[in-house]
């Protein structure tokens, strides 16, 4: 499918049928207006409607280029249920993700056609509106949801041990909660002692996560216990499944939380700086977004929706999401390069918690890392002697950060290697600040946004094995390559 796309692409320039605005499309220069639209909506958009949305779901609504947050609101997102009847609502703006979330105060009508509407008030950062009110129609399930909510997950991991003593403790929720009912009767955790201990419990209704921060450190070297009952309810009313979770505590102090503010940045796969990306192979997939300040023509082996960029049948790679490059969208490129600097100046300043390995640096073979800020007794970190585990000890937003003076090297010629994540740890809490160049060897599992001085280089021309990396390979005054690799935006 892939291949006869690219054919297709090629029939048609050398028949000089244009397309992409008149741009070549193999060089794939991206459509320069600037005009925001929405790209895709939940509920879909569709003919027919789409039916049985559940009466809590949320809206939301994607645009193809960065939108001003604060013309996004309850007067540009509006949904009515029935027609002409308004919904009370709440709309915030996702920027990483270019995404306006609507969420309603009560549950929608059952059985009720709705209309959702983004107006043209909504607008780019650069001011420009939509060219038309963009709408959408769904129907509701026939009776008010009954789809029982349960615990997604708990934080800290269920049987976690070594947890530290001013941890918070969370619980995610399958759906959306109401959040008047998400109190310390229906959330709460205690020892056998104090079955219910005092403390602050707040809610993140964009996650679904309830929190709770004890008022005084935890006990050292008990179990506690994490409890949600029925008392937690849905926006239909329907309880929650009770459940119980245990951890157990040490005398550790807590890492402090380590933000990392990566700006415009997030979103991207693979970023080369002002040097361009390059792909060697056939099952390469980009999922999220990719560019260089540089000129499209050194954009190689890929292809976004909207355009083919130097592809080949033998150089060929998908990006999921958009790509940006020295053109209309040279604005977005400089924004993301300007953002990954500033990230990496910030990682850079952090103050390391440990210099971690022998003199050569290597990774491979160290008892499971916790989380902090490491930096290696030599110049070098190389994951060469074995694999690399990252052990969150039941904290989901451990942070870990790496901080390379000189060069990453993961894997050696002709043997993979895997930074491999437990109990909890998360692949968007991994971070490595490069000082020259990193180099991920094939076959090789990696997790983490890479920031490296000098580009990023995965896997080697002619091999077929699939390399991963679950982050981001980004190369500040450097190209990014890759043969044959599996980039997943976390």
């Amino acid at each position: 499918m892939r291949l006869s796309i690219f054919v297709t692409a090629l029939s048609c320039l050398l028949v000089a049928c244009g397309g992409g605005g008149g741009q070549d499309p193999i060089l794939g220069t991206p459509n320069s207006d600037i005009t925001p639209r929405v790209i895709s909506t939940t509920p879909v958009k569709q003919s027919p409607i789409v039916t049985g949305v559940a009466t809590d779901a949320r809206l939301t609504a994607k645009f193809n280029a960065a939108m001003a947050p604060s013309s996004l609101n309850t007067t540009s997102f509006t949904v009515a249920c029935p027609a002409n009847t308004p919904v009370t609502s709440t709309v915030t703006y996702d920027a990483a993700n270019k995404m306006a979330i609507l969420r309603h105060a009560a549950p929608f009508p059952a059985n009720t056609t709705c209309e959702a509407k983004v107006s043209t008030a909504a607008t780019n950062t650069a001011g420009a509106p939509l060219v038309a009110d963009y709408l959408w129609s769904f129907t509701t399930q026939s009776n008010s949801d009954a789809t029982v909510p349960t615990i997604l997950s708990f934080s800290p991991t269920s049987t976690a041990t070594h947890v530290c003593l001013t941890k918070s403790v969370s619980v995610t929720f399958s759906k959306p909660m109401k959040a008047s009912t998400i109190t310390s009767a229906s959330f709460f955790v205690g020892t056998l002692a104090t079955p219910s201990l005092p403390g602050t419990i707040t809610y993140d209704a964009r996650n679904n996560t309830a929190t709770f921060t004890a008022n005084s450190s935890f006990i050292d070297g008990t179990v506690h216990t994490i409890n949600v009952t029925a008392g937690a309810k849905d926006m239909a009313e329907t309880p929650a499944v009770p459940a119980t979770s245990l951890f157990t505590t040490d005398a550790l102090s807590c890492t402090p939380s380590v933000t990392v503010n990566l700006g415009a940045i997030a979103t991207y796969g693979a970023f080369g700086g002002g040097a361009g990306v390059t792909n060697s192979g056939v099952n390469t997939v980009i999922y999220g977004d990719l560019g260089t300040t540089a000129a499209c023509t050194l954009i190689t082996g890929f292809d976004d929706a909207n355009n083919f960029y130097t592809e080949t049948p033998l150089n060929i790679g998908d990006v999921t999401g958009h790509v940006y490059c020295a053109t209309g969208t040279i604005g977005t490129a400089i924004t993301g390069l300007a953002n990954a600097r500033a990230a990496y100046d910030e990682l850079a300043a952090k103050r390391p918690t440990v210099l971690l390995g022998p003199t050569s640096g290597e990774l491979g073979g160290l008892p499971p890392v916790r989380p902090g800020t490491y930096r290696p007794s030599a110049s070098t970190f190389l994951l060469g002697s074995g694999n690399l585990t990252l052990d969150a000890e039941g904290d989901a937003d451990a942070v870990w950060v790496f901080q390379v003076p000189a060069s990453l090297t993961i894997g050696l010629i002709g043997t993979s290697r895997s930074v491999l994540l437990i109990n909890g740890a998360q692949a968007k809490n991994v971070y490595w600040q490069v000082g020259s160049a990193a180099r991920i060897e094939n076959g090789s599992t990696m997790v983490g946004t890479i920031i490296a001085s000098d580009g990023v280089t995965i896997s080697t021309a002619g091999q077929t094995i699939q390399t991963t990396l679950a982050g981001r390979a980004i190369g500040l005054d450097a190209s990014v390559t890759m043969v044959n690799t599996t980039v997943t935006v976390p």
